[in-house]
């Protein structure tokens, strides 16, 4: 399906690129929770035997122009001492908060940030310990993902992953031109970067994923296929294509902002444009060579171990619940989610972080988001439908006891009319046409509820 497809249908255009929807409701639709729930009450009624847990480290050695994450540069003064300690401390009170009147099992765990290897080997070996003695998660016998950068994927470090059980690492290169990732903001050399994917191959880790990018200044389809040529000589077994987000607050944005609103005007179409034959021009490229599209970023090597061969593979993350420790990270019961404050502004990162390390009660949840069932509904429909397997309309009236076509007649409508839904699809499954894959960026925030749109554009940038 190419981009000149996505003209024909004689509709209005929309702006291909509007939001990387990972979570729903966003964090920038959260509030402060004025009664404080206590967590025990929370999960006292939640199933609590395929959770998902995510330790967050906010903390990089460098922070890349695009990068809008809870992060902060360095660590000094023993702060990653201190923030360890909270989070065991937090581990403590969420497992006991969690109780024992029903089992409690993890289906899967996951080290994100920031960069979870900027910790020191002795570190992260603590790190596991919090995962494994405070929480129960074990994890040697579940799927374990870590994050790590070209500049701390060091052969200690990697050897107590390897270790623990870590059975996928994700390494962000972005690109393998050294041009593009000065233009990017992100210090670092190809022979870096090859470097640390040799330290990964030899730790025998069993998934390898390489985080690239598309849209960058300068970027042309043949310097795009030598990046991707040069993750694929690596054979890993997934790679995630990004477009590139100029967001607000970030380095780039900073560079940008001096051009003003009218250039930036004239420079977005064409930007788009770009970036939308970025997107095919990868896509084709993995297809061609034995991978394949599990969402408009995600590609896997279609040979490559399943998280079930070394785990469980029973997580869902649209019904499931997730136990998020750390600064940045979110949890989620049935009936709210909830995390700490947010920011973008290295200021303000600093300030929350301190405030984390400081925390001694972490008893209660303070800043979240309620979710009542049409919101419940609206996130299973989106989380679903961004996936290339598509929705299952059996699944969903499983839950909900309604079809998703009687509750978002008007979306799915308009979706259907500018080509975005799989008109081949088989017969009881909602899936997106490669088109509508192509536009995920556009399709997902169109779900958006418009009290969750409210809030959003409420929030205050910080």
């Amino acid at each position: 399906m190419t981009i000149s497809t996505a003209r024909a249908t004689g509709l209005p255009a929309v702006r291909p690129y509007e939001s990387y929807v990972y979570a729903y409701p966003h964090k920038t639709a959260y509030r402060p929770l004025p009664d404080r729930p206590a967590l025990r009450a929370l999960w006292a009624a939640e199933p609590k035997d395929a959770l998902s847990l995510y330790l967050h480290i906010p903390f990089c050695e460098v922070r890349c122009g695009f990068c809008n994450l809870f992060t902060r540069i360095g660590a000094p003064e023993e702060l990653t001492t201190r923030y360890l300690d909270a989070l065991e401390r937090q581990a403590v009170a969420v497992r006991d908060a969690l109780g024992d009147a029903a089992p409690v099992r993890f289906a899967a765990a996951a080290f994100g940030g920031g960069t979870p290897t900027f910790l020191t080997a002795d570190e992260l070996e603590r790190l596991c310990d919090i995962a494994e003695k405070r929480m129960g998660a074990d994890l040697l016998a579940v799927p374990l993902s870590v994050e790590t950068s070209p500049s701390t994927a060091t052969a200690d470090r990697l050897a107590v992953l390897a270790g623990r059980g870590t059975t996928r690492v994700s390494i962000g290169v972005q690109s393998f031109v050294d041009e593009e990732a000065r233009a990017a903001v992100r210090p670092q050399r190809r022979a870096e970067v090859e470097a640390a994917l040799g330290r990964i191959r030899d730790a025998r880790i069993p998934v390898l994923n390489i985080d690239l990018i598309y849209g960058i200044d300068g970027q042309t389809e043949r310097t795009w296929l030598t990046s991707l040529d040069a993750a694929l000589a690596w054979r890993p077994e997934e790679l995630y294509l990004y477009p590139l987000y100029v967001r607000p607050l970030t380095g780039l944005h900073r560079l940008g902002a001096a051009a003003g609103p009218e250039a930036e005007a004239l420079e977005q179409a064409a930007w788009d444009e770009q970036r939308l034959r970025l997107y095919e021009v990868g896509r084709d490229h993995l297809l061609a060579r034995g991978y394949e599209q599990v969402s408009m970023r995600m590609f896997r090597r279609a040979d490559a171990p399943r998280e079930s061969q070394d785990g469980p593979e029973d997580h869902a993350c649209q019904t499931d619940g997730m136990i998020g420790l750390g600064c940045g990270a979110r949890s989620y019961t049935a009936a709210l989610h909830y995390s700490f404050d947010y920011a973008v502004d290295m200021r303000e990162i600093r300030s929350i972080i301190d405030g984390f390390t400081a925390t001694e009660d972490f008893s209660r949840a303070e800043v979240g988001r309620y979710v009542d069932a049409a919101e419940a509904r609206r996130r299973h429909l989106l989380q679903s439908l961004l996936q290339a397997t598509g929705l299952p309309l059996d699944d969903y009236r499983a839950r909900f006891g309604t079809d998703p076509r009687e509750d978002f007649p008007g979306e799915l409508e308009r979706f259907a009319d500018r080509g975005w839904l799989d008109a081949q699809a088989p017969e009881g499954l909602l899936r997106l046409s490669p088109l509508g894959l192509a536009h995920s960026d556009a399709l997902g925030p169109a779900l958006f509820s418009p009290g969750v749109r409210a809030a959003m554009a409420a929030y205050e940038r910080k």
